[in-house]
């Protein structure tokens, strides 16, 4: 009978697969130890940990550095640098110098990345913003991966009419086109005189809570199906036929044999569905149908600043390349927990 030799196979064991790292190591302890290796993953995560703590320090820049409301308009206000006073909205601009300009990047404290078009910090602005962007990004994705994940242990676990039911609903929601399924709920919700009504819950019209619920729904069949297909496997396991052999209830089935097992793929798809949740409140907030005045978002702003694309870039810059790095940054980090929680990328092949 042939022997499997991995070094006769091309294949590179650490002390890890060896036996030499694993003594006293649950899966977690090792996936943490691979995640802290890979060094592409670490200042991603520390550039999105960055980015939040930037966003949600923008009270303090606009009081203690900007000195500014970047919510109200500042169209006859005034700003002194280097000992000079100058307009916020100046006097003529382009080609032919007529109308008002607002005044660009200062590189100082005050007006950093220079004014909107209605006298606003942008630097002060593009913060608020991160910080509405990011609540809905994460809260939304929470929200979406919490009800994809209860839905597909029952799903899956019972199979049946129970599976038949819960998956033609995901895929009723799957069947619309995604931004347009947001929008439409968008602008029910946003036109409605009351808001959201839910039992004795009302919510604002205004509030950050519409997006972020409208963005958790449309997204929870994404979610939903990887799990479900994952669960349905999990349930034929050994293990969990000889949990059911020794009198385990469903619940103990669910929360102590299934659940753990399908926990490493949640925490993978939150990075890469926070990223996308982002991108989908910017998208719906450039269209008027996410964030609403006075509040702002990076989206928002990337649409106030659509008029001043050729005086003052800075004003759909500045919201565009913090999206960016955001994004990108949760994109690298989900390949890095995917690489740490996936088993198989112990073994490495030679080439």
């Amino acid at each position: 009978m042939a022997v499997f030799e991995p070094e006769a196979e091309g294949i590179v064991l650490d002390a890890e697969e060896t036996g030499g790292g694993i003594v006293g190591r649950s899966p977690w302890a090792l996936a943490g130890r691979r995640l802290a290796r890979n060094r592409i993953a670490l200042a991603a995560l520390v550039l999105f940990v960055l980015i939040v703590a930037v966003s949600f320090a923008a009270p303090l820049y606009a009081k203690h550095l900007a000195h500014t409301n970047p919510f109200e308009s500042n169209i006859s206000g005034t700003v002194t640098i280097d000992g000079k006073t100058r307009q916020v909205l100046e006097q003529g601009g382009g080609k032919l110098g007529l109308g008002e300009t607002p005044i660009g990047p200062t590189w100082h404290s005050h007006y950093l990345l220079g004014a909107d078009n209605q006298g606003r910090d942008v630097a002060a602005r593009v913060l608020y913003g991160g910080r509405s962007s990011l609540l809905i990004g994460i809260g939304s994705a929470l929200m979406a991966a919490f009800v994809a994940l209860i839905f597909a242990l029952v799903a899956g676990f019972f199979g049946g009419w129970t599976d038949a039911i819960i998956s033609r609903l995901m895929d009723l929601i799957w069947a619309f086109p995604l931004y347009l399924l947001a929008i439409s709920l968008a602008t029910v919700l946003l036109t409605s005189p009351h808001g959201l009504t839910i039992g004795f819950i009302q919510v604002a019209a205004d509030s950050l809570w519409i997006p972020l619920v409208i963005i958790g729904i449309v997204y929870v069949p994404y979610i939903y199906r990887p799990i479900r297909g994952q669960v349905l496997s999990l349930r034929e396991k050994e293990f969990v036929e000889a949990a059911i052999a020794q009198g385990a209830s469903n619940l103990r089935l669910i929360f102590t044999e299934v659940l753990p097992n399908v926990a490493s793929t949640v925490i993978v798809l939150m990075p890469l569905m926070i990223a996308t949740t982002i991108l989908t409140e910017s998208a719906l907030s450039y269209l008027s149908i996410g964030v609403q005045a006075p509040k702002a978002s990076w989206g928002t702003i990337i649409q106030d600043g659509q008029e001043l694309l050729y005086t003052r870039p800075w004003v759909a810059i500045a919201p565009g390349i913090m999206i960016v790095l955001t994004v990108l940054a949760l994109n690298i980090l989900g390949d890095g927990l995917r690489d740490a929680l996936d088993p198989r990328s112990k073994v490495r092949v030679k080439g």
